[in-house]
């Protein structure tokens, strides 16, 4: 092959490239299809990859961001063909040695490599669904001094106690007909001022819709969640579309309440394992360093929040 046919290949691969970035704009990627969401996410992190990163040139013919398939296929150690068969979702189910191939030539983390091994073993199967055990019950509302609640996958909070509901906003409210904290961030102006970190609170979240995507393909109703907020947010989309994987179990964040004024709080994530046929729940813990002052507008809270029923 002499340069110029080379140069005409090379132009043909980035045009086919271009349309199918173009058509995956169209539609949020990943949901209803496991085999889909696996080529999404290889796409999405090839781009990332900065090819003198790895010790390729950029080339002033490149008009493809980040690396071309044949390039990660090298890096990788596996043939062309099959990568281009695993974008494509026609090749499936992937070893373990080549997905950790694959996680090391794109440089993914702990979490990001967590997420294409989900992705690559996805299995067909009823949407789970969430069960509140009067025993998870009685621990949160033994919690009197710490705000808590717990989540669903598809991030529906399904159980609090008063002081977490007091912090969130009206939890326990029985006029409030939704109760899901993506929608509360995605298709509400106010969850900026809630949140002043808006977009590490927005990054955690497409992180774990993303990684529940992977998890549960034909869970309907999570594809329409996520199909509801990439047609009313375009935060969403351009978060989802980085093909990012964010997630924090542990840490400190800011909300504003509209009594206490600004908070630092401390917070821990506890996952309750799935029983079968259910989804798996999180449990969120709030907590403030004794003596400050966060630790006395909690207490204040809590002695709002003293006739809150715990239960929804």
């Amino acid at each position: 092959m002499d340069g110029v046919d080379h140069i005409e290949r090379t132009e043909r691969v980035e045009r086919i490239e271009r349309t199918e970035s173009a058509e995956r704009n169209e539609r949020i990627g990943g949901i209803g299809d496991s085999e889909r969401a696996l080529g999404d996410f290889l796409r999405a992190r090839r781009g990332r990859v900065a090819p003198e990163h790895v010790g390729l040139t950029g080339g002033r013919r490149r008009r493809v961001r980040g690396l071309r398939r044949e390039e990660l296929a090298q890096l990788a150690g596996i043939s062309v063909d099959y990568y281009v068969r695993l974008e494509q979702g026609r090749a499936t189910q992937p070893s373990p040695e080549v997905l950790d191939a694959l996680a090391g030539a794109l440089g993914l983390d702990a979490a990001e490599r967590g997420h294409l091994a989900t992705l690559a073993g996805a299995r067909r199967g009823p949407a789970p669904r969430a069960r509140v055990s009067p025993l998870m019950q009685r621990v949160l509302d033994a919690m009197t001094d710490l705000p808590a609640f717990a989540t669903d996958h598809r991030l529906h909070v399904v159980a609090w106690n008063g002081l977490g509901s007091e912090l969130i906003g009206g939890l326990a409210d029985p006029a409030r007909r939704d109760r899901n904290n993506a929608r509360f961030l995605f298709l509400d102006p106010a969850s900026r001022l809630v949140h002043p970190e808006w977009e590490d609170r927005a990054a955690e979240a497409v992180g774990q819709l993303r990684v529940a995507a992977g998890r549960y393909p034909d869970d309907v109703e999570l594809a329409g969640l996520i199909s509801e907020l990439g047609a009313g947010s375009t935060e969403f989309r351009r978060i989802w579309d980085s093909g990012e994987v964010v997630m924090c179990a542990a840490g400190r964040k800011r909300l504003r309440h509209p009594v206490a004024g600004l908070l630092t709080l401390d917070f821990e994530t506890l996952h309750v394992p799935a029983a079968p046929g259910e989804t798996g729940l999180v449990v969120h813990v709030f907590s403030a360093e004794e003596g400050s002052g966060e630790a006395a507008a909690l207490a204040r809270l809590a002695t709002a929040a003293a006739a809150v029923p715990g239960l929804p």
